[in-house]
């Protein structure tokens, strides 16, 4: 828990605060949301404006500039009554749409800063990602004001996207779980996406979080967690959520409608053998806890459902991805004519694929080992370590 502004690390919103000229001349757009705090938890937008920083716009992304959106939803909000600046809905925007809000906009330079959560299908890193190539087509600096990865930066699970299966879940060749800060993903998209999407890279700026190192999660940092969205409340949510938000492609509860969101899985058909099967499985880190459960919201709102809490025990050997994929090789196995995959919805619907899981895995092979009752598990084996995947990206030791 942060009580005062004396933090072990440096955010690079809190140095842009201290140094306005480090986003660089012109007016600025600020691609924000109520993650984008100082270390005193004090709201960056106003406090830049007070330090002198040219702003003239906001962008928010999913779940709005508030962050009181929903999953798939964002805010009807024209104008941030804390700076009177307008604010622009960047959500299901892309495209010659959001080239078209750029101009608009007027800015010279866009800055972001959105708490990320290291997960692929986390959609933050793909507003960036849609916002660089914008700003690469219309001659828009971008500047990353970079934050922690909350799950460190050491480990990378799970494999890259296949671009097949691009979607707003998953735009590039990432892994499930990056292992990287935005500020190096945003370098690594720009050597080797933004090019092709948008036919130039971008003039990219990286200001650094000092003093954040890889070895380092989200409660080593000294800096205040500010839930990123409302269903990832707590540090340990980010913890297991790379893995069990695989449920979301499922017609199983991945927690939604519960105070634990992703650290709680059931559906109304699990019965006493799920427990007790997953703990024969010996997975390293994590222990199963049988509970019963009611979502108040979201998938089977108001039945009872059986399922697990997930308690993770050891977060150095605790891998999420590979944990969630035996997860649901186990609900296939255990019960074969309730379990079922999603189809995708509407947002998502115009890539032209049946299933929802393929969007989040990056590829049909996991939904097709599952299905066929083959091990999964090799599949969650990652590329290499984010050291050797992101290569000259990495900012971080």
């Amino acid at each position: 828990m942060c009580t005062d502004d004396r933090v072990a690390v440096t955010t690079g919103i809190a140095r842009l605060h201290a140094s306005p000229g480090l986003a660089g001349p012109g007016r600025l757009g600020l691609v924000t949301n109520h993650t984008g705090v100082l270390p005193g938890l004090r709201p960056a937008a106003p406090a830049l404006l007070a330090a002198g920083v040219r702003l003239v716009a906001l962008f928010g992304p999913e779940h709005g500039l508030h962050g009181t959106g929903q999953a798939g939803e964002s805010e009807n909000l024209r104008r941030d009554p804390a700076t009177g600046l307008p604010v622009h809905d960047t959500y299901r925007c892309d495209g010659a749409r959001l080239d078209e809000l750029l101009l608009r906009s007027g800015v010279d330079a866009l800055v972001y800063d959105l708490q990320d959560i290291g997960a692929r299908f986390y959609t933050y890193v793909w507003t960036m990602f849609d916002l660089m190539v914008s700003a690469a087509r219309t001659g828009v600096r971008f500047v990353v004001a970079d934050r922690p990865n909350p799950l460190g930066g050491l480990v990378s699970e799970g494999p890259l996207l296949d671009p097949a299966w691009a979607s707003f879940v998953g735009r590039a060749a990432v892994p499930v779980r990056h292992g990287l800060t935005c500020g190096e993903l945003a370098r690594y998209l720009n050597a080797r996406a933004i090019p092709r999407a948008a036919g130039a890279a971008v003039d990219l700026t990286v200001i650094e979080a000092v003093g954040w190192r890889r070895a380092l999660h989200a409660d080593a940092t000294g800096l205040p967690w500010v839930a990123p969205s409302p269903n990832v409340p707590t540090p340990a949510t980010a913890t297991v959520y790379p893995g069990t938000c695989l449920f979301e492609g499922t017609n199983v509860s991945e927690g939604r409608g519960t105070t634990q969101p992703f650290e709680t899985v059931g559906a109304p058909y699990v019965d006493e053998r799920f427990a007790p099967s997953l703990a024969g499985l010996g997975l390293p880190g994590v222990r199963f806890r049988e509970l019963r459960y009611v979502p108040a919201f979201h998938k089977h709102a108001g039945r009872p459902l059986r399922g697990v809490q997930l308690h993770v025990t050891d977060r150095a050997a605790f891998a999420p991805v590979r944990t969630a994929v035996a997860m649901l090789a186990t609900l296939r196995r255990l019960y074969p004519d309730d379990f079922a995959w999603h189809p995708v919805d509407a947002d998502t619907a115009e890539t032209g694929h049946r299933h929802f899981i393929d969007l989040l895995w990056g590829s049909d092979r996991l939904r097709r080992a599952v299905d066929a009752g083959d091990d999964p598990l090799p599949l969650c084996d990652p590329p290499a370590p984010p050291s050797r995947w992101a290569g000259d990206a990495l900012l971080y030791s």
